[in-house]
């Protein structure tokens, strides 16, 4: 089997081409090869397959052998690969996730791709999207777990997402476990720590559902931009920092936009 490791701001991942749809255990191919000791290693594993609604679609394994709908990090680096081996020959290209049809737009230069740009979509703080117990909207709500009190903010970010906004050195992204699996949410929740630095500027560190700490979350980076600006801490276009790099999330009326780069780290066989 051919693939290859790429990452976007560290969070990495294992592209493998499945084009015609052969790949049956996907759940045990990706806890075999994303092992950091016994496999490749990676965060997930992305599978390039065809779609009958989009120019091609890109279906994700966590490490832990679940699926995701939907991952702000692995869709740049679908983006960049399926453009650079030419399975597509647009630089705005629509690719079909698990959250529906996503368009990435590729920013290159001598043919190299120097950044990519995805519109993640729209946010839903209803609570049965997300899904969360409860009707009322999950805004600033104090969660107590292993006698300490979390404020937390909640949403549909193509997946779930939860949002602290505090000092960072408040919490141990490891808290994020308990959070995740917590009876508030049915499916689990990622766990993103945010601390707004200013109006265009934060700090976010994720916990993600299905892989745990990771150096970047793209839909979680998106989903704290989405809730510190609901609560009036920053304008519609911020820069995310996290432990890998750096994102830029914009908030417009048609969906939320994301750019970063995205890396292809070496090519291989398994």
């Amino acid at each position: 089997m051919k693939f290859t490791k790429m990452h976007g701001n560290g969070n990495d991942f294992i592209v493998i081409e499945d084009l015609e749809n052969k790949i049956k255990n996907e759940a045990d191919l990706a806890q075999k090869l994303c092992h950091r000791n016994f496999g490749i290693g990676a965060d997930g594993i992305l599978l390039v397959r065809r779609s009958n609604s989009a120019q091609i679609k890109m279906t994700i394994i966590n490490s832990d052998g679940s699926y995701a709908a939907m991952c702000g990090n692995g869709i740049r680096c679908f983006a960049k690969y399926v453009w650079d081996k030419k399975l597509v020959n647009t630089e705005n290209i629509s690719i079909e996730t698990g959250d529906g049809i996503k368009t990435a737009y590729i920013t290159a230069q001598d043919n190299e791709v120097l950044s990519v740009t995805i519109n993640m979509g729209h946010p839903n703080f209803n609570t049965k999207m997300i899904p969360a117990i409860g009707v009322e909207e999950i805004i600033n709500k104090q969660l107590e777990i292993n006698d300490k009190k979390y404020i937390i903010n909640s949403l549909l970010m193509g997946v779930p997402h939860t949002v602290i906004i505090d000092k960072l050195d408040n919490y141990n992204v490891e808290e994020g476990k308990f959070i995740e699996k917590n009876k508030l949410f049915p499916q689990g929740t990622n766990v993103n720590f945010c601390e707004v630095i200013n109006s265009g500027e934060v700090k976010v560190k994720t916990w993600e559902r299905g892989a745990g700490p990771t150096l970047a979350c793209g839909t979680g980076s998106c989903a704290s931009v989405v809730a510190a600006n609901k609560l009036g801490y920053v304008d519609k276009k911020v820069k995310v920092w996290i432990p890998g790099g750096s994102l830029i999330v914009e908030l417009s009326d048609d969906g939320v936009y994301m750019s970063g780069p995205a890396v292809t780290v070496f090519n291989g066989e398994i």
